[in-house]
């Protein structure tokens, strides 16, 4: 018993999850989708056309039924009207006899055996008027009102009505009563009504509605087979051709459509080959390019070293002996100390950015509280943030716990993005926040500075871009920090997101997942900030509006971010 109940679950389970899978492959096959706008259209038609045929025969059938039922009642009542107008009887027997006779005659005449007579009413009634007749099967109500009030109304014409009729078996069936009046010489008039059955059309329409419901399913299956197989063979070749372009997608760029034929499919597999050919062309040259360009550039970085070492020693000497120099030597040696620094930090963004262009970037993995880390960064850059005026700050509701991350990468982004609101915070509060959740860990840092339009935001995580270029800069840069941040990011599978607004500040926020190779669901830090929502919903509520902030997702737009 046990068992039986399982498999009526397992086919009840089956049974529900059906639609599901007919909509599946209605949305992922073409073949599919076809063949039943193809089989449901025809159906259509097919029903349509079914319907009308079983229509038109069966009132063909009526009409024909109605005409041989008018005919024959036609018949037989005029030759009961001329077996009464030629008898003389006038005793009760007789004319008794002679009713038996005209009903034995619109019997064998009319061809029915439903016959029934009623003696028109108006008509005195005497002893020897013979009384009407009626046939069991018009019986019950079967001769409506309406037929005996048109009878009467016009008792020369035939009058017909469709009815229901009663079987001795107690079935029901289709039929027609015909009525009219004959007149008896000596007793009066008779309405006399003649029941026909359509069971035998009813029976014709049956088998032709039958037929036409077979053929009908015969020629959907028709319809539906060569549907399958025309559409078949045309996707096929289009299915190929789809799989073959996600297989050059994926880097098999050797790939290639069958050519067949001189079809039109032929020619879209040779078009297919020759834009593939085409493609992989250009990009073996524009690897090649890359390379080049990737080669140049780390070439010239570390050719760059040694002189710039040799350099970076001589600008020392002259530093450190700046006090014995005039003034004007004195302000040349400290620049040039400087511009040395610079360029050394400038050469080793260089190399950064060319291990990341030629993929030769590995994480080194190790659990670091977020935490911990920012407040290591806070402590080292708050010395350059005293003299600005900018008061730094640490909010850390979560994000105590141990997460696998490059400490050493992560370290460089936070020290980037606070950084760069010591150097555009105008001497405002800066507040860093670490907070976690299930499936990620962020950090976000926040200053009320002097912001950036939407134009800005869009491009600050290009190479090489400043918002303001004329900017003095108290901590320097090189343009490549926030392009080496994302960079970093990506690599830990996270997102480095900014939201900005003139007058109003910037807020960067970077998440990264607890488990190197899980999906963050969301961010546990909001952005747009807290306080930025509540100061957009006061204004608002004012007659002067203005849209909602910018958030760019360095997540959703790397390659642009890439420049």
């Amino acid at each position: 018993m046990a068992s039986r109940l399982a498999g009526w679950a397992a086919d009840w389970r089956l049974w529900r999850r059906w639609p599901q899978q007919v909509r599946s492959q209605w949305r992922r096959s073409l073949q599919f989708r076809t063949v039943a706008i193809t089989v449901g259209l025809s159906g259509l038609a097919i029903l349509l056309t079914g319907a009308y045929l079983s229509f038109s025969i069966g009132n063909d059938l009526f009409q024909s039924r109605l005409q041989q039922a008018l005919g024959g009642s036609g018949r037989a009542i005029a030759s009961a009207q001329s077996i009464l107008d030629a008898s003389d009887a006038s005793e009760r027997v007789a004319l008794q006899q002679l009713m038996g006779t005209v009903r034995t005659d619109l019997q064998t005449t009319s061809g029915s055996s439903l016959i029934a007579a009623y003696r028109a009413p108006g008509q005195d009634f005497s002893q020897v008027t013979p009384p009407g007749f009626e046939s069991p099967g018009l019986g019950g109500g079967v001769i409506s009102d309406a037929l005996t009030a048109a009878v009467r109304a016009d008792p020369d014409t035939l009058q017909w009505q469709s009815v229901t009729l009663t079987e001795a078996d107690g079935s029901s069936t289709a039929g027609i009563v015909v009525g009219s009046e004959v007149s008896m010489p000596t007793a009066g008039s008779y309405e006399i009504y003649l029941g026909y059955d359509l069971s035998e059309s009813e029976q014709t329409l049956g088998f032709v509605q039958r037929t036409l419901f077979v053929a009908g399913v015969g020629l959907m299956i028709l319809v539906g087979g060569a549907a399958w197989f025309i559409v078949r063979f045309v996707a096929t070749p289009i299915r190929f051709a789809a799989e073959t372009s996600q297989r050059l997608a994926g880097g098999d760029l050797d790939v290639r459509m069958p050519e067949k034929g001189e079809d039109e499919l032929a020619i879209l597999a040779r078009s297919f080959n020759g834009m593939a050919a085409s493609m992989q062309k250009q990009i073996k040259e524009l690897a090649e390019l890359s390379l080049v360009q990737q080669r140049f550039v780390s070439d010239v970085s570390h050719e760059l070293r040694t002189p710039l070492t040799t350099i970076r020693l001589a600008g020392d000497v002259l530093y450190d002996q700046r006090d014995s120099f005039p003034p004007a030597t004195e302000r040349t040696a400290e620049l040039l100390h400087d511009q040395v620094g610079r360029f050394e930090v400038l050469l080793a963004d260089l190399l950064e950015i060319s291990r990341y262009d030629a993929g030769s970037i590995e994480l080194e993995l190790e659990p670091t509280s977020l935490v911990h880390l920012a407040e290591e960064v806070v402590e080292e850059l708050r010395p350059l943030a005293e003299p600005t005026g900018s008061d730094l700050r640490i909010v850390a509701p979560g994000g105590y716990s141990a997460v696998p991350m490059d400490p050493r990468r992560i370290r460089r982004i936070v020290r980037n993005l606070v950084g760069n609101a010591i150097e555009h915070g105008e001497g405002k509060p800066i507040v860093v926040s670490v907070d976690s959740n299930e499936s990620s860990v962020a950090i976000a840092v926040r200053d009320y500075g002097q912001g950036m339009t939407g134009e800005a935001t869009e491009r600050v995580f290009d190479r090489f871009w400043r918002a303001d270029p004329s900017r003095k800069r108290t901590i320097g840069g090189t343009g490549l920090g926030l392009a080496i941040s994302l960079e970093d990011a990506v690599l830990h599978e996270g997102w480095l997101e900014v939201w900005s607004e003139p007058a109003a500040g910037s807020s960067f926020r970077l998440t990264i997942p607890r488990e190197p190779g899980t999906e963050i669901v969301r961010s546990p830090i909001s952005l747009p900030p807290d306080d930025a929502i509540e100061s957009i919903v006061d204004e608002l509520t004012t007659p002067t509006t203005r849209s909602l902030p910018t958030v760019r997702s360095a997540d959703d737009d790397k390659e642009g971010a890439r420049g």
